[in-house]
């Protein structure tokens, strides 16, 4: 197979899981592993992680209802300079603008919408898809890292 390519879809690797909140560890490690491998550390890594992290999840609990029956697929690309991922559920999507914003007064004692808000502000590109039953979301790596990384 050619290198991963993160403006080419078709080139990215592909993890397939179960709709269970305990199956999404296993490709948040290999995705996460990946990422320090091509030199991503500290703060981007933790950004990464909380995006993938809620990402899957909302595809698990959001998108297929917890519904063993359905699965959530992870396909990514990582190379020294970004990082690209997509997670894809199979519900019926939703409408992210729909959402209510978490930090109004009324919302800020509810669980619910955070997620999305973390990932816009922990990647640098979140865009739904598929009628938002797919998330694409997009990390660089900063200067810093690169400097740090030679």
């Amino acid at each position: 197979m050619a290198a991963v390519d993160p403006d080419n879809e078709a080139t990215f690797k592909v993890i397939e899981i179960p709709s269970a909140l305990k199956a999404t560890r296993e490709p948040q490690e290999t995705v996460l592993k990946e990422a320090e491998d091509c030199g991503f550390c500290g703060d981007t890594l933790f950004a990464i992680k909380l995006a993938l992290e809620e990402a899957m999840s909302n595809a698990v609990k959001h998108g297929n209802k917890c519904d063993p029956a359905k699965r959530v697929t992870i396909r990514y690309a990582v190379t020294d300079e970004r990082l690209v991922v997509v997670v894809a559920d199979e519900g019926g999507g939703f409408a992210p603008e729909s959402v209510p914003d978490p930090t109004t007064r009324d919302r800020l004692p509810l669980p619910n919408g955070r997620g999305i808000m973390l990932m816009r502000a922990y990647m640098d590109v979140v865009e739904y898809r598929n009628n938002g039953a797919e998330v694409y979301m997009m990390k660089r790596k900063p200067e810093a890292e690169d400097r740090a990384a030679q």
